[in-house]
Parts: C-alpha cells; sequence; structure tokens
C-alpha cells in the first residue's frame, strides 16, 4: 500500500504534522493522535459487532471527535451518517430507524436527545464522556490498541436531506472496494481543479454534518494537509483565520459570501488573504452578481 493518500500513511511520515486545528483555540489534533483515535475507534466497532455494510450515526458539533470517528468507520467498510444537530428528537429516531444505524455518538451537549430518540430503538447509543445516562465513547475507545488493523476495509459517508418535503431522505451509495489510500474522485478535482496536495491548509467554514465540508476535509486529509475548523462561521473571523493560517483553500455557501460582502470596505481591507488560490462554493448555485462582487 502506497499510503501516499490516507491518514494512516501521513500518521507515519509525519505525526507530529496538524490534522486539524480548531479555530478559536488553536488547539492542534496532529495525524499520530487521529490516526491511534480511528484504529482504536474501528476496534471497538468491531467489537461492538459492526461489520461492513452498518452504519455508524453521529451527532456532532464540529470539532476533532467528527474526524476521529469518521476515520474509524472508513477503516472498516461502515457507513457514516452524520447527523444535523438541529435535529427535533422525531427526526433523529426517524432517521436511526431508517438507515437501520447499529451504533450512534453524541456528544455530550446532545446527549439527553439522543437518549430520548434512542427509546425503544435497537442501537448502541453512546455520549462522548458518557453525559445524559449513556456510556462515554472516549472511555470504550481508549481501552483498545492504537495499532493499524490487519485487514481494513474502506467505508463511505450515507449522508440525509434537510427534509424540506417530509422526513429527511438518505442517499446510500456503494460502498467502495479496494485499498484503503485509492485515490477518490474528490481527490482528482481538488488536485487538478484547485491545486490541493499535502500543502493545503483548508479552512472549514460550515457545519461538518453537511455533505460538502465534511467530503472536502476529509479529502484534504487524503493529501496530508491541515484543516481549520471553523465552530461557527462568521465573516470577520473567516477573513482573520486566512491571514493568521496562511489558508490555501476553503468552501463557503452563497450566504458566506453575501455576509462577507457586507463587512465594510475598511474590515476586508484589514486582512492579508493573498495566500488563497481556490474557494469552492457547495449548497445552493452562487448568484451572478454575488460572484463578480467577490472576483472584484
Amino acid at each position: 500500500m502506497a499510503e501516499a493518500t490516507h491518514p494512516l500513511g501521513h500518521a507515519r511520515r509525519v505525526p507530529d504534522k496538524a490534522a486539524c486545528i480548531l479555530a478559536e483555540t488553536d488547539e492542534v489534533m496532529t495525524y499520530a493522535e487521529m490516526e491511534a483515535s480511528a484504529n482504536q475507534g474501528a476496534r471497538l466497532m468491531r467489537d461492538l459487532g459492526l461489520k461492513r455494510g452498518d452504519v455508524v450515526a453521529v451527532i456532532l458539533e464540529n470539532g476533532f471527535e467528527t474526524f476521529r470517528i469518521a476515520w474509524a468507520a472508513q477503516r472498516i467498510g461502515v457507513f457514516l451518517t452524520s447527523l444535523s444537530t438541529k435535529s427535533s428528537v422525531g427526526d433523529l429516531a426517524y432517521i436511526l430507524r431508517d438507515s437501520d444505524a447499529r451504533l450512534v455518538i453524541a456528544s455530550d451537549a446532545l446527549a439527553g436527545e439522543l437518549k430520548q430518540a434512542t427509546e425503544g430503538l435497537d442501537v448502541a447509543a453512546y455520549s462522548i464522556t458518557g453525559q445524559g445516562g449513556l456510556r462515554a465513547w472516549s472511555d470504550a475507545r481508549s481501552a483498545f490498541s492504537a495499532d493499524p488493523l490487519e485487514d481494513p476495509q474502506p467505508g463511505t459517508d450515507m449522508l440525509y436531506s434537510s427534509g424540506t418535503t417530509g422526513r429527511p431522505k438518505g442517499v446510500r451509495p456503494t460502498l467502495p472496494d479496494g485499498p484503503l489510500d485509492a485515490p477518490t474522485p474528490l481527490m482528482t478535482m481538488g488536485r487538478d481543479l484547485y491545486g490541493m496536495n499535502a500543502d493545503t491548509l483548508y479552512l472549514s467554514t460550515s457545519p461538518l454534518y453537511h455533505a460538502a465540508p465534511l467530503r472536502w476535509a476529509m479529502t484534504v486529509h487524503r493529501f496530508g494537509g491541515t484543516v481549520v475548523i471553523m465552530s461557527r462561521f462568521d465573516a470577520e473571523q473567516a477573513l482573520a483565520l486566512i491571514e493568521k493560517h496562511r489558508i490555501t483553500a476553503s468552501t463557503w455557501v452563497p450566504t458566506h459570501f453575501v455576509r462577507l460582502l457586507k463587512l465594510p470596505d475598511a474590515v476586508r481591507a484589514r486582512y492579508d488573504t493573498s495566500s488563497m488560490t481556490a474557494a469552492v462554493h457547495a449548497a445552493a448555485p452562487c448568484p451572478v452578481p454575488v460572484k463578480q462582487a467577490m472576483i472584484d
């Protein structure tokens, strides 16, 4: 295995490199730390009886845990379903039933909602440190070896729509085959269109339970770059982060651009954003006048 396009290889070659940085606190998770947590999490998932094709659900605010769990799921051939932190208890219960989730992990802040949503469901439920009367995922994970699995299998995500017309709707893709480090279509796009590589410094501006932010951030990890995670979007803070971290790539939605344009000219001019080489927009189509204003 070449391991050039997977965090397990980066953890071996550049263990102390930052995989993620929390924007508000500057806390760093290195590739070695992310890899160790992912291996432990993968072993715990298997110990809970998960097998290829099963579903793991998470309800998490932006932070390191999203990637610790996502990369664990990715190496044992299961689907990761990331649920909105704004979901009602009813929608949480519906998605867990509809996806046939075998395991669900919530942040401590959302443990109470998860406890209600899982009543009567046959699903293993955890919160990160055991709040809300649930089992503690971090404690359970730490009991397992951080060594790489001998028989890893690639997984992928299974995402749900916002449910604007009735209940949320899931999209279950085909699980990938082959080695963990097989190039993905997003890697090809990121490399050929946006110049992404191991030197990429990527700003994640949106909730990671959405498809584009999670997929692009994990693509940056495949390249061996660094992801800077905002807990919530603030227009001026985003500009400050671009200057501070010398951000080269980022993803946005049109509303973010509109909020940037509403900043006073003097505020926008205060920050050096010359390091940016790619601003990828997702979600709704971006109005042409907004695109033109951003270019100008």
